[in-house]
């Protein structure tokens, strides 16, 4: 793969998704977030909402085995994840773009040209953005975050075996709620 593209990996409300738009914006290429999950309903069978809730969870126990496919030992998660790589090969393989989350760093870690980026800030800057842009309440933002961490740390360990957050699974790692989200799309801008 000749393209160059750039992951992004973040901490809940961290800014990380308005970053990568951005970023991409400066640099004349598309953003691969929302869509990913648009094509990976296509794909599976699967409706957008079960993918973008259910699907970033790590399976878990006899539940998983469960609702295995009896036939080959694969969760719905598994079925969704052996897609979405697929896709995200195909889309770095077919253009330059920025992908946001979805383990695309370590999808395409020896795959394509890329920079590995890790989004975070402060637990109090985080929960300050997530009541102003996604509306939550005041007094649930703090656990809301710290939840969606978790699993997001779950699910990334599941799939990759790597920690995730961990400096050495990135090659940058930039602090939005000390640098700004404008400063982080420019310091990618300037990277790429």
């Amino acid at each position: 793969m000749n393209n160059r593209i750039i992951t992004i990996s973040r901490e809940f409300g961290s800014g990380g998704r308005t970053i990568g738009k951005k970023a991409a914006e400066k640099l004349g290429i598309p953003c691969y977030d929302r869509e990913i999950i648009e094509k990976l309903a296509l794909k599976s069978g699967f409706s957008k909402d079960y993918i973008q809730e259910e699907s970033r969870y790590a399976p878990q126990g006899v539940l998983a085995l469960t609702l295995a496919d009896r036939k080959n030992g694969l969760t719905n998660q598994d079925k969704i994840w052996a897609i979405q790589h697929d896709i995200i090969c195909q889309i770095a393989e077919s253009e330059a773009c920025v992908i946001v989350g979805r383990c695309a760093d370590y999808i395409l870690h020896d795959k394509a040209d890329c920079l590995r980026v890790f989004i975070h800030a402060n637990i109090e800057k985080r929960a300050e953005r997530i009541v102003k842009e996604y509306g939550e309440q005041e007094q649930l933002p703090l656990q809301r975050l710290k939840n969606k961490d978790k699993h997001r740390a779950a699910y990334y360990q599941f799939y990759t075996d790597m920690k995730w957050g961990k400096a050495q699974n990135y090659h940058i790692s930039l602090d939005s709620g000390e640098i700004g989200i404008e400063q982080c799309a420019e310091i990618l801008k300037q990277l790429y």
